[in-house]
């Protein structure tokens, strides 16, 4: 078995973890100057909108030993707005610029013709009107809305509001991390953009709701015993499943990696970089969230629940009554939750312990039963 593996098998029995619950507030801080700094970049340098959204046209020349600078710095003298050029790779330019009416199209495009040294007919020039960018706009926040409504919907009915809530919380997290990304970068947001963010939400929801099945079966029958905490039950159903959160987060992040950085940075196919990165800030930080936000959030919430609180004193009662008299705080023989009510419960569990597995008869114990 591979080391990883070897990990992701003790994680699960409880053998090593880390505390990630007990630590939240160090999270929490973490993503609140995250999120603060996502913000800040984008009101101080706003979203670089491409053509679709604010109107524009897009010119193609013929295949010209031109380069892309070149033809850029050439739309930019023609135009008097900023330009982005791109090469083909067969050999033709790609040049868009916005805010430009179909008048000045005309004129763009004699002057292009003159400065790249090409025929003006060869020169295809769209034209494209900023309503159609509204109403895609209009129809992206739409379908976000929805997604969102569906998805507390959802989890409220298969879980819990709370988890619900936290879910939220961390999709919103995500979301704004990476447009707060796409500010600060400068990259044009197009409908490309749009599609990755909203492709992130489903991998974000996943990673989320892998955790929350652990938390769902984990809960059972926990207010009957007094052996662990709800956090501490959910910082252990957290470690059971993060090699399997990490695994899927690398494997999704490889290929988007790929076009992010060979496709958009080395080969130059800048449209490439529209929706790969937003799809590799929005995996990164979806991982991110499913770990160090929505669990932890969880057990927040779960625990203003006054049945809650109550098993914490019982629990917290029960170690200092072992630490008085001496005896060891390693865990025994583990019970489930389920037959608590039919264990010897005498010993108290920290944080680390396995929960909910079911142990081996204590042969000891089942002599003294009969």
């Amino acid at each position: 078995m591979s080391k990883l593996g070897t990990l992701g098998a003790k994680l699960y029995r409880g053998e090593v973890g880390y505390d990630f619950v007990g630590k939240r507030k160090i999270w929490y801080g973490i993503s609140i100057l995250i999120t603060i700094t996502a913000i800040v970049g984008l009101a101080v340098r706003g979203l670089t909108m491409g053509i679709e959204f604010q109107g524009g046209a897009v010119f193609t020349t013929p295949k010209t030993s031109v380069s892309a600078s070149q033809a850029e710095n050439a739309a930019q003298a023609a135009s008097g707005h900023d330009a982005i050029a791109q090469k083909l790779g067969d050999g033709t330019i790609r040049i868009t610029i916005g805010g430009v009416d179909t008048a000045k199209s005309d004129q763009i495009k004699t002057q292009l013709a003159k400065d790249l040294k090409v025929n003006a007919n060869d020169i295809n020039a769209d034209l494209v009107g900023p309503s159609w960018g509204e109403t895609i706009a209009n129809k992206a926040w739409t379908g976000l809305i929805v997604f969102m409504i569906l998805v507390v919907i959802y989890l409220a009915i298969a879980f819990e509001w709370r988890m619900a809530l936290a879910a939220l919380v961390a999709l919103i997290h995500d979301l704004t991390i990476t447009v707060g990304i796409y500010a600060l970068v400068g990259f044009e947001v197009t409908p490309g953009t749009v599609i990755g963010l909203l492709t992130i939400l489903g991998y974000s929801l996943y990673d989320t709701v892998v955790v929350f099945d652990g938390l769902k079966e984990g809960q059972k029958g926990i207010t009957k015993q007094t052996r662990v905490t709800y956090s501490e039950m959910a910082n252990k159903s957290l470690n059971g499943t993060l090699v399997r959160s990490i695994n899927t987060t690398v494997v999704a992040l490889l290929p988007v990696a790929g076009l992010l950085f060979i496709g958009g940075g080395v080969l130059g196919a800048g449209m490439l970089n529209d929706i790969s990165l937003s799809l590799f800030v929005g995996l990164a930080a979806g991982a991110y969230s499913s770990i160090f936000i929505a669990t932890p959030l969880v057990a927040d919430l779960k625990e203003t629940m006054p049945e809650m609180k109550a098993l914490k004193k019982r629990v917290l009662a029960k170690r200092a009554a072992a630490a008085a008299k001496g005896e060891s705080a390693e865990p025994q023989d583990e019970v489930p939750f389920e037959d608590a009510d039919d264990a010897e419960d005498t010993d108290a569990t920290p944080a680390g312990a396995v929960v909910g597995q079911r142990r081996q008869p204590n042969r000891n114990n089942r002599g003294k039963r009969r």
